[in-house]
């Protein structure tokens, strides 16, 4: 949970980089999350079949967009991609197959142009 948390503290920070353990944490927490308030949402009744989500579900993907674009960027810079490469999920199907091969990658050791490698900060 603290890795989840520590993304939400960073809301905007576009620079420096990010371990694969924040990054996976973030996205396993957000999908958790997000499971549990369309349950929310289909109880309630403010699910939207058209939408794809409810009232809570849409307010949470709002709330986590910039934190989620911002731990993507990041992490990128840690496997020394430019944040730039989001774009190729704009590609169907393909990009997102590209952009989940870097985003498993590990760390490149040492320090790269975004920074110190958190890995070995923390390690």
């Amino acid at each position: 949970m603290n890795w989840y948390l520590e993304v939400l503290k960073k809301y905007a920070v576009f620079s420096g980089r990010a371990r694969r353990k924040e990054y996976w944490f973030f996205v396993l927490f957000n999908i958790i999350i997000s499971i549990v308030l369309a349950v929310i949402d289909g109880v309630t009744g403010s699910f939207s079949a058209e939408a794809g989500m409810g009232l809570l579900g849409g307010i949470y993907t709002l709330a986590v967009l910039i934190p989620g674009i911002a731990v993507s960027v990041r992490r990128l810079h840690d496997t020394e991609r430019s944040g730039w490469w989001l774009l190729i999920a704009l590609v169907p199907l393909i990009g997102a197959i590209v952009l989940l091969v870097f985003m498993a990658q590990d760390s490149k050791p040492g320090q790269n142009q975004y920074g110190a490698n958190p890995k070995e900060a923390t390690a």
